[in-house]
């Protein structure tokens, strides 16, 4: 975690900065912490808000092990032994222990919860899919970095690095802290709308930077709902995505509050 921050930072250097590079850090975002954590990992996978052919839950689950947030068994295990406990003693990030513990703090430790991911993950543990993203995390990331060098690469000589700096650390990080911020930010700052027996708010900068994930308050009320941004202020982005899904044929069973 350490190295990956620290090479993040040579993403200002004047001979590893690019405006190409920024562009394809952006994208990656959207493709690992959009479609691949907020998306896959979370709505479709986790909560089950939606179905969708097994393909495109595949290329969701390839994105969202792009994020490098670990094994996909792992993540979902965890989020969901979160809802089961949340904010108490068995919640893997249990805001009440501060903002520092439920941000990032709690990965460092071994979590009671990790004992629940086989019991809460059944319906996913055995695919042979999952699997292979999580035996091969770290050089499925590698292989990724290789093809931003080369890309680089052939769009300009010495560009690669600049590719892998932004394209890799800077987007890593990234993604990272704008997911963590869902654990930290959305169990203490902005408005609680439902009575969800937890410190879950909705937070509208969070929502921004997770494509709709910062409505925590009204997704912990209805865990099932594939939409979270219950107004029309509440701009989910995510949501979005699922209703261009579902005009496609792509996602089906889409559960709403109150249907």
């Amino acid at each position: 975690m350490i190295a990956i921050h620290a090479f993040a930072l040579f993403a200002f250097l004047p001979s590893t900065f690019s405006w190409a590079a920024v562009g394809l850090a952006v994208f990656f975002h959207w493709v690992t912490g959009g479609l691949g954590v907020t998306l896959g990992f979370h709505r479709l996978v986790t909560h089950r808000s939606f179905t969708a052919p097994k393909w495109l839950e595949y290329f969701l689950i390839f994105c969202g092990t792009l994020s490098c947030q670990g094994s996909p068994i792992d993540w979902v295990g965890l989020h969901r032994a979160h809802h089961l406990h949340s904010d108490n003693t068995e919640d893997p990030h249990d805001s009440n222990q501060g903002f520092w513990w439920s941000h990032m703090g709690w990965l460092f430790y071994h979590s009671p919860a990790e004992a629940e991911i086989p019991r809460l993950t059944k319906d996913i543990a055995d695919d042979p899919f999952y699997q292979f993203c999580d035996k091969f995390l770290l050089p499925i990331q590698i292989a990724l970095g290789i093809s931003f060098y080369f890309l680089g690469e052939a769009i300009s000589p010495g560009l690669g690095w600049s590719f892998v700096v932004w394209g890799i650390f800077v987007r890593l990080v990234v993604v990272f802290h704008c997911t963590w911020f869902v654990n930290s930010a959305t169990h203490k700052f902005g408005y609680r709308t439902y009575e969800s027996e937890d410190r879950s708010t909705n937070c509208w900068w969070v929502a921004l930077v997770t494509y709709g994930e910062g409505w925590h308050n009204n997704h912990h009320a209805y865990q099932y709902s594939a939409r979270h941004g219950m107004q029309w202020w509440e701009i989910d982005f995510t949501w979005m995505t699922i209703q261009l899904l579902q005009a496609l044929g792509l996602a089906k069973n889409v559960k709403l509050v109150g249907k």
